[in-house]
């Protein structure tokens, strides 16, 4: 089932890779670490800033490393964007390293009600608050505040929040399509937490049960998952097109069942199409979502 959603792509925005910046001469330096905020962060300041973004697209951001003159440009900006919430492991260390030679930090987690993700044995703060756009919202809210102690104008802070508006009512419009008695998420790793609080799902659990990707799932957890999928009668596993779909395959084989593995650019931009800007992302995945959902319920035709 295809949704209206689908009708409405975003226009990509170029945006900066890993050690690049726009030429703009001696105006000032954002850094950011990730490609999403990366994008946002573009849209906001317009040609007030340069921008660099460290994260390329299609990178993983719990894992994605920077050389040292990446590394370097961080502590030589006028402000550091970070996600926080312990998504950035790889570089977490040179943001560390900025903040103690005396670069303003603007940590985006900060800025919202963060949600924890949890399983039955662990867990923690849940990074991914960008799949909700009212966050993100909020996220764009204090990083205009943030941007303006540094002297920085952001002459695009007010027109993308009433972007990120439009981009709420879309989404929820389109999730109201899926019954209620359908709206289960499995991913690769616990990657949906804010979207589910938003809009009404329940998360019956992920591959890689953490709120990383670096983590590893045993083979008690791919049971648990697998008689889960089949109690929920769980018709997709969303797979993040950063990570190889391989544990979702072996989780589907050691299930026994049949479950669609679908990708979804959940972490990272893509280079080219739809997923290449954070609104276009979130259109996207949630067309997905809904395509994916509407899937007849293969795991509990099994069991009838």
């Amino acid at each position: 089932m295809r949704t209206a959603i689908g009708c409405v792509l975003a226009v990509a925005v170029a945006l900066v890779t890993a050690g690049c910046s726009t030429t703009g001469g001696d105006r000032p330096l954002v850094a950011v670490t990730t490609n999403i905020l990366g994008d946002v962060v573009s849209e906001v300041v317009g040609d007030a800033a340069d921008v660099a973004v460290l994260m390329p697209a299609g990178a993983d951001p719990h894992s994605f490393e920077v050389s040292a003159r990446e590394a370097a440009r961080l502590r030589s900006a006028d402000l550091v964007v970070e996600n926080g919430l312990g998504l950035e492991e790889g570089i977490a260390r040179h943001v560390e390293a900025a903040a103690a030679a005396g670069v303003p930090i603007f940590t985006a987690g900060d800025a919202i009600d963060v949600l924890d993700w949890r399983t039955e044995d662990d867990s923690g703060p849940d990074p991914h608050f960008w799949t909700d756009p009212r966050r993100m919202a909020e996220v764009v809210s204090a990083l205009d505040d943030a941007l303006g102690e540094v002297g920085i104008d952001a002459p695009g802070a007010d027109g993308y929040r009433a972007e990120l508006d439009a981009l709420d009512d879309e989404v929820a419009a389109a999730f109201a399509t899926v019954p209620a008695d359908r709206r289960a998420l499995v991913t690769n790793h616990h990657v949906f937490g804010y979207l589910a609080d938003r809009y009404g799902f329940r998360v019956v659990g992920a591959v890689i049960p953490s709120g990383t990707t670096l983590a590893s799932p045993s083979a008690a957890d791919l049971r648990d998952l697998a008689t889960a999928i089949e109690d929920a009668g769980v018709p997709t596993i969303f797979a993040d097109l950063s990570r190889p779909a391989r544990l979702a395959e072996v989780l589907a084989d050691e299930a026994g069942i049949e479950v669609t593995i679908t990708p979804l650019a959940t972490e990272s931009l893509s280079p080219s199409g739809p997923a290449s800007s954070y609104l276009g992302m979130t259109r996207s995945n949630a067309e997905s979502i809904v395509d994916g959902l509407s899937t007849p319920e293969r795991g509990r035709e099994r069991n009838e």
